[in-house]
């Protein structure tokens, strides 16, 4: 896959971007269980890429922080935000690279809005009873506080219509949004709305691109989604640190990927959070912050 970062695990095969550190692809044996694309090209609809130092959206591409008002350039004209962070476009050095695990790094120093220098780095492991796990940490190497949030955007592979998918979520809260995406008001209850996945159930005709919160949890402290699509199984895991969860049907997007994927997006922190500060981390100078999620084919139920 051209300049990809390929890994092997068993039956799994993963290929990481080295721009951006994305993900380009995750397969058991012969099933692809996110989109495959090509590493050297812009993914479709963000799929795959890592979000940092902020996921989602910033309105009108401002914030305060510390009193001092920033202004970010806005990347999604329009809507009007700025969207998905700074990193996923940045060229990544890998600094460990072996035949099941890879670390890359990328360094934040001063952009345009964000005048903080962060360290970032992304390390990916496959194992061949785990599947992928993903560790996304940040460390301020900057001399004053960082407003911080992460994200991570894959798309699992709906093999059959999206309709016949089924899904288990297990969040109990999502946040209502204005036309724009942004936030519109406090969670709301799932319970009695389209949005309610806590039981598996087919996904039918309901279309998402909503942040759920209130997150149920193993004894583990994971929260795991499950997605159940021509007859296979594949979950999406995030740990403590990972407090919402961006959910996209992949709605209106090209003829051929319209409704064939569903992006379960770990977050630290809901949309707009630089500006609302609902979950948003402060990290001091010399602190250091990190979240783990994974993806796993699944026993058929």
């Amino acid at each position: 896959m051209g300049d990809a970062i390929e890994l092997a695990a068993g039956e799994y095969r993963a290929a990481i971007g080295r721009r951006g550190a994305a993900m380009c692809r995750l397969a058991f044996a012969e099933q692809e269980l996110i989109w495959r694309c090509p590493p050297d090209e812009p993914p479709p609809a963000s799929h795959g890429l890592l979000l940092a130092p902020w996921p989602n959206r910033i309105r009108d591409g401002r914030y305060t922080f510390k009193g001092v008002e920033h202004r970010l350039e806005v990347t999604e004209p329009r809507r009007g935000t700025a969207l998905h962070g700074l990193a996923y476009d940045k060229p990544w050095l890998p600094v460990e690279i072996g035949s099941d695990r890879a670390r890359l790094t990328c360094v934040l120093d001063g952009a345009e809005g964000y005048p903080y220098r962060l360290e970032l780095s992304a390390e990916y492991e496959l194992e061949a009873s785990g599947g992928l796990s993903v560790t996304l940490a940040a460390r301020n190497t900057g001399d004053s506080a960082a407003p911080y949030g992460m994200g991570a955007h894959p798309f699992l592979s709906v093999a059959a219509p999206m309709d016949e998918a089924v899904l288990k979520l297990p969040a109990s809260r999502r946040l209502p949004v204005d036309e724009r995406l942004l936030p519109a008001g406090a969670p709301e209850h799932v319970e009695g709305t389209e949005h309610d996945f806590r039981t598996p159930r087919p996904v039918g005709a309901t279309a998402f691109d909503t942040a759920f919160t209130d997150l149920e949890r193993d004894p583990d402290g994971l929260a795991w989604t499950v997605l159940t699509s021509g007859g296979a199984s594949m979950g999406v895991w995030a740990d403590s640190s990972c407090g919402w969860l961006q959910v996209f049907s992949a709605e209106g997007l090209s003829e051929g990927l319209n409704r064939r994927g569903l992006a379960v997006e770990p977050m630290t922190c809901p949309p707009d959070a630089f500006n609302s500060g609902t979950d948003l981390t402060v990290l001091e100078p010399g602190e250091e912050t990190a979240s783990r999620f994974g993806i796993v084919r699944l026993p058929h139920p």
